[in-house]
């Protein structure tokens, strides 16, 4: 386990500076098109780590916003501060800022850029359907998430694919923007307009193919290693299975959810079943978490 931990680790660092190429590159070949040349490299590059920068210091709070989390009341969620507050001691983490979700839906998910600087988000429907063991398994799948430093990477893919997604968008608003007039040596017969067509359109077919991509690299053996990880923490599996099994039974979809984020949620918040949404093939298609039924066996297994 402790060998995957830093794998993990690694692989993050892989994916963090996979995702500052692939930015450079979108927004150089923008620039390219629109004759900035050389300077255009230097350009993108700049914007790719300035945006990059940013997402490190507020991609949490950007998740947290999407999400519609509020900062849990101590007197009146008492007892989802002292489960975390013990799992805390236990683990030897800092408490993370704890937040709650109004949304009936049972779920939760931990961001953050580190353990000093990390939140873990219930939702009300969370709260009224856990047991407190059930609950405290949760909370030690969403601190095992933190205690893997996991959430860095995870919080960053919230913003950083999205960054690909705008810079898609803005191609074909130039293109429309542009109607042919910027030119190369003087050509104002085909513009540049063609070129930005050809790619935008060609960017708007594979961004959501690679952002998909980039949060199965991310979650689904984060998320069984994490569950190994949070019975390490509470020292009893039937806690977290029980809690399993409820989320498994649940077909309620989170409504404060996106396809973003679905990636930090310790279990797939968009429509997967019958009844719950038009788009559960496409979910289904494209999962970022592990079959629930083979999370609960391999804990059955410990």
């Amino acid at each position: 386990m402790y060998d995957q931990v830093a794998q993990n680790k690694r692989r993050s660092a892989a994916l963090i500076a996979t995702f500052v190429l692939l930015t450079t590159a979108v927004v150089a070949a923008i620039l390219w098109l629109f004759d900035f040349g050389p300077v255009g490299i230097v350009i993108a590059a700049v914007i790719a780590i300035a945006s990059s920068w940013l997402s490190y210091w507020k991609s949490d709070a950007v998740a947290l916003k999407v999400s519609r989390a509020e900062p849990a009341d101590p007197t009146e969620h008492a007892r989802l501060h002292n489960l975390v507050e013990g799992l805390c001691i236990a683990s030897g983490l800092p408490k993370p800022r704890i937040y709650v979700i109004d949304d009936p839906a049972p779920n939760a998910f931990a961001t953050g850029r580190n353990p000093k600087h990390a939140a873990i988000a219930v939702t009300t429907g969370l709260l009224a359907t856990m047991n407190r063991v059930e609950l405290e398994g949760v909370l030690a799948h969403e601190l095992s998430h933190i205690k893997n430093d996991d959430i860095l990477i995870s919080t960053l893919a919230v913003t950083m694919v999205g960054l690909i997604a705008i810079a898609t968008d803005l191609s074909i608003r130039m293109m429309w923007w542009n109607g042919g007039r910027t030119h190369r040596d003087g050509d104002r017969e085909g513009g540049v307009a063609p070129y930005l067509a050809i790619f935008g359109f060609a960017m708007l077919i594979l961004a959501p193919l690679l952002s998909r991509l980039m949060h199965l690299a991310i979650s689904r053996r984060r998320e069984s290693l994490a569950d190994v990880s949070a019975v390490e923490m509470t020292r009893y599996p039937p806690g977290l299975i029980s809690a399993l099994e409820k989320l498994r039974d649940d077909t309620t979809v989170v409504h404060a959810s996106s396809r973003a984020t679905a990636h930090l949620w310790i279990e797939e918040p968009l429509a997967k079943h019958e009844g719950e949404g038009k788009l559960k093939r496409w979910n289904n298609l494209f999962d970022t978490h592990p079959p629930i039924e083979q999370r609960i066996a391999a804990l059955q297994e410990l």
